[in-house]
């Protein structure tokens, strides 16, 4: 890390610049209310940094669907495991993915059976993975939000030019928008503010989030997430719902702009489509994934080893669905710390880096459990 990189993570983390934003927090808040933070870094990066314990008791931190190990549905897991399962295979998947349950098993298991599963930084690992290794088929789990979907699509890309046969990916990308909407059009929702994901907004900028706010008058504010980011994300929230606005404000300017990256837009749109998709522990939210086109549809994985016709069955314990819609709270969940954990998970919340229970148990919320701001 560069010196000049280690001196700007230390300003936004300066502990009096925190407190005074806090401090300002507690001087504006008048009454109650429930914000969103979209993505499951920020949930993390909010409880490791003690921020939800330093807020107003008025204002409650309602943690969003935004990881993609969460959501990645449970029919996608099995066939995962059923790709990997396979004797021609070298499956390729991030590290997060290996510990998420299935019906049955988890990717760990497959690998301690004989299976070849590798974890790779990139699917570009797999492209190289697939040209040293001609005589198998090579897979790589291509999950994620807007963030991730570049790449995977810059490897189909390179897969098709150079003449690979052998290349295919199991598609799980979902985009931010759709699930926005779903939330705020459910008949449940309690979200009246939304903190929006600083990475998917570097790709896609936050030209989508507009009619979002107007539609729904909510506002939407941008942000990153150091504690400082977190922190003045949560101040312009609480300022515009005190003052009844509705606008979308980007707190992280130094690296988000409205537009976003048009390049990598232009290669999601040129290998990938909107499609339907299901979100584990949620359901079916339309035209909320992206699936390859046409012209890429020969290095779709789910095709290539005719795994279409799995059915699932989720556990009947697992709040997941419910907490990743905002709905309750890891401790809520009767299963919570004993029949789950991170050596025995029941869902993806649980052992994914991003995931909501995975954090209340690693910074202790599972001990205090935020009584006030659970209900």
């Amino acid at each position: 890390m560069s010196s000049d990189t280690f001196a700007l993570l230390n300003q936004f983390r300066n502990a009096d610049l925190v407190k005074a934003g806090i401090a300002e927090i507690h001087k504006i808040t008048t009454r109650p209310w429930a914000i969103m933070e979209i993505c499951g870094g920020q949930t993390h990066a909010i409880l490791r940094s003690g921020l939800d314990e330093l807020l107003p008791e008025k204002i409650e931190l309602v943690h969003g669907p935004g990881c993609p190990v969460c959501v990645t549905p449970l029919k996608l897991i099995d066939q995962a495991l059923a790709i990997a399962s396979q004797p021609n295979v070298i499956f390729t998947t991030f590290g997060d993915m290996m510990r998420v349950p299935g019906s049955n098993r988890d990717l760990f298991s497959i690998k301690a059976a004989g299976g070849q599963v590798r974890i790779v930084y990139s699917p570009l690992d797999a492209i190289r993975i697939a040209q040293e290794n001609p005589d198998k088929q090579v897979v790589f789990f291509a999950i994620g939000f807007e963030t991730t979907v570049p790449v995977n699509a810059m490897s189909v890309i390179q897969a098709k030019a150079l003449g690979l046969k052998n290349y295919s990916i199991l598609v799980s990308q979902v985009c931010v928008p759709p699930a926005m909407h779903a939330i705020l059009s459910a008949p449940h929702n309690r979200v009246q503010g939304f903190l929006a994901a600083g990475h998917v907004c570097s790709v896609m900028g936050y030209w989508q989030y507009l009619p979002i706010a107007e539609q729904y008058k909510i506002p939407i504010v941008v942000t990153g997430f150091e504690p400082l980011d977190l922190v003045e994300g949560i101040r312009i929230t609480v300022k515009q719902l005190e003052a009844g606005s509705h606008q979308v404000e980007n707190a992280y300017s130094r690296v988000v702009s409205k537009e976003g990256n048009k390049p990598a837009q232009e290669m999601i749109n040129r290998v990938f489509e909107p499609c339907d998709r299901g979100w584990r522990g949620i359901g079916d939210i339309p035209m909320s994934g992206l699936g390859l086109r046409k012209e890429f549809s020969d290095f779709n994985a789910e095709n290539r080893f005719n795994v279409s016709d799995i059915t699932t069955k989720e556990s009947e314990i697992c709040i997941a669905g419910q907490i990743l819609q905002g709905i309750k709270k890891p401790p809520e969940c009767p299963a919570f710390g004993t029949l789950c954990t991170q050596d025995h998970p029941l869902g993806a919340t649980m052992v994914s880096s991003e995931g909501a229970c995975a954090a209340y148990l690693r910074y202790g919320r599972a001990r205090t459990g935020t009584p006030e701001k659970a209900s």
